[in-house]
């Protein structure tokens, strides 16, 4: 089973309802211009300047297999996700910012075993919800 986790972000990635551990989630921040980085992987959007720290940003839908085109629009409801691993910043652009939900123990479930490919591996679990259910990102692995 996964580590305690007490609160999640919730946000849309393609159609996808996902979660990050909210004590994973450094800041939340509108989408903004990106420098491209040339010959990066299709996955990098670019880099942003953010308070004088260079981040990386990456974009979540192609990371994830969920569309081969950039998620990465100037819509409204886009959003940035700035995460901290390993004492570094990275970006994760989403299509949508959902809630702040709040998990009772026993609400977790290990993802379901037909999950594939770069799914199977980014989702360390599974959140039953009035919403549906809610994929719970393993920032770790998204981010190799």
């Amino acid at each position: 089973m996964a580590e305690e986790i007490n609160r999640i972000v919730t946000f849309f990635a393609g159609e996808s309802l996902c979660g990050i551990d909210i004590l994973e989630t450094q800041e939340i921040i509108k989408t903004t211009q990106m420098t491209p980085v040339p010959l990066a992987p299709d996955t990098i959007s670019g880099i942003i300047n953010l308070r004088g720290s260079i981040v990386t940003v990456i974009d979540l839908n192609r990371r994830l297999g969920l569309s081969e085109e950039s998620g990465f629009t100037d819509s409204v409801s886009h959003r940035i996700i700035i995460v901290r691993i390993q004492e570094e910043s990275v970006g994760l652009v989403v299509n949508a910012i959902g809630d702040v939900i709040d998990i009772a123990p026993g609400d977790l479930a290990p993802p379901p075993g037909n999950i594939q490919g770069i799914q199977g591996r980014c989702f360390k679990s599974v959140l039953r919800h009035e919403q549906g259910l809610i994929g719970i990102l393993d920032v770790a692995t998204v981010l190799e």
